[in-house]
């Protein structure tokens, strides 16, 4: 038995009656199937890949059912426990939905289940193997590093030793899956494994190894939403690569500080300042915060950190400060403040190393433990 690791977004259409007319049949996703340690229930979200959504439930008899869906292209669909849908716990299933087809789910939800089905997904339960298999070895390398985590060893070293190790790993599962396209060219599954490509230029390589049906047929929308964000996040990196280049110009602001008073970069301009942008719903910046503190005082009166909220309300963010016991600078990056769009942040923790001049140093993305030894290199000989 194996579990479903496709990609996940929603997917298509009410339930339907077992009684339709062959046109309409042409329009609709038969599920069915058998799954033990569901429960009894199942609460079926879906929609359009971009579009709106929509839910509807379904009964399970011993984990057992049979419904259709409405799906006049290829979507998505979600199963979940309504346990899971209100975070109590993690149950779920997510399957590509195929207008026409007939998609089987049988096994066991704490152990594994298989896809089968109508031709589609027979190619599909392929697929769904290769990308199990092909990930398995960079899985497995991410456990263990993360059970040497728990067990506590130095994180700096674990990174570290992640970075060396990690692209190649990925890189290999990457060439398994292109492989898998050159083989099955004319499987219209193939194309789901575009959405697991990590940059444009191996998604466009992957479109062009599929035969022309494929490219120009149903599969199409499937793939050319998941490039076409491919693309979207390129030129953001790609901005944020020149917004965040060493030598610019950092960008002044003045946002409020925890005493609701106004706090510009250009007031702290003459000595080195971290800009931290973080939030309290971020797990990473979260965890980061006992190492900050650590070097906030190892040189302390060398540089300063100004903390830079997004995506908390005020009252969150204070709490968050407060319960953290952060002793440097901090402001409320409010939702209509462009600072944000002005750095190019992608992603969270970023800290960017700004010079006494002004000028940016260096740019750290997620909690890396490169960002002390730039500390050190540029404090500890002094």
């Amino acid at each position: 038995m194996m579990k479903n690791k496709l990609y996940t977004t929603l997917l298509a259409g009410l339930m339907m009656g077992a009684t339709v007319s062959a046109q309409a049949a042409d329009d609709l996703l038969h599920i069915k199937g058998k799954l033990a340690n569901f429960g009894d229930s199942a609460v079926v979200v879906y929609g359009p890949l971009g579009g709106k959504t929509q839910q509807t439930n379904i009964l399970l008899k011993n984990g057992t059912f049979d419904f259709t869906l409405p799906i006049k292209e290829i979507a998505y669909l979600q199963m979940a426990t309504p346990a899971t849908m209100r975070d109590e716990e993690r149950t779920i299933l997510h399957v590509v939905g195929a207008p026409g087809e007939t998609v089987e789910l049988n096994g066991d939800m704490k152990t594994g289940y298989n896809i089968s089905g109508s031709k589609f997904y027979q190619q599909y339960h392929e697929v769904d193997l290769l990308l199990e298999n092909s990930t398995k070895e960079l899985q497995e390398f991410s456990n263990a590093m993360q059970k040497r985590l728990d067990a506590g060893e130095n994180r700096g070293q674990i990174m570290k030793e992640y970075n060396e190790k990690a692209p190649a790993l990925e890189e290999k599962a990457q060439q398994a899956m292109l492989d898998f396209i050159r083989q099955h060219p004319s499987y219209e599954p193939s194309a789901i494994i575009i959405s697991h490509l990590n940059d444009v230029k191996k998604m466009e390589q992957a479109i062009a190894l599929l035969t022309a049906e494929v490219q120009n047929g149903r599969m199409k929308s499937y793939y050319s939403y998941f490039l076409d964000r491919a693309k979207r996040r390129a030129a953001k990196e790609e901005q944020a690569a020149k917004a965040q280049a060493v030598g610019v110009q950092a960008p002044d602001f003045t946002l409020t500080d925890l005493q609701g008073k106004a706090l510009a970069l250009s007031s702290l301009r003459g000595k080195y300042v971290v800009l931290d942008f973080w939030g309290s719903w971020c797990i990473w910046c979260v965890r980061g915060f006992p190492k900050m503190k650590e070097y906030y005082n190892k040189y302390k009166g060398q540089f300063e950190i100004l903390g830079i909220d997004c995506g908390d309300s005020d009252e969150k963010w204070r709490a968050a400060v407060k319960k953290h016991d952060l002793p440097w600078l901090h402001v409320y990056n409010p939702k209509d403040s462009k600072v944000q769009t002005d750095y190019a942040i992608q992603g969270f923790p970023t800290k960017i190393i700004v010079g006494p001049d002004g000028k940016i140093v260096k740019t750290i993305v997620g909690e890396d433990p490169e960002f002390y030894t730039i500390l050190d290199d540029l404090f500890g000989k002094k």
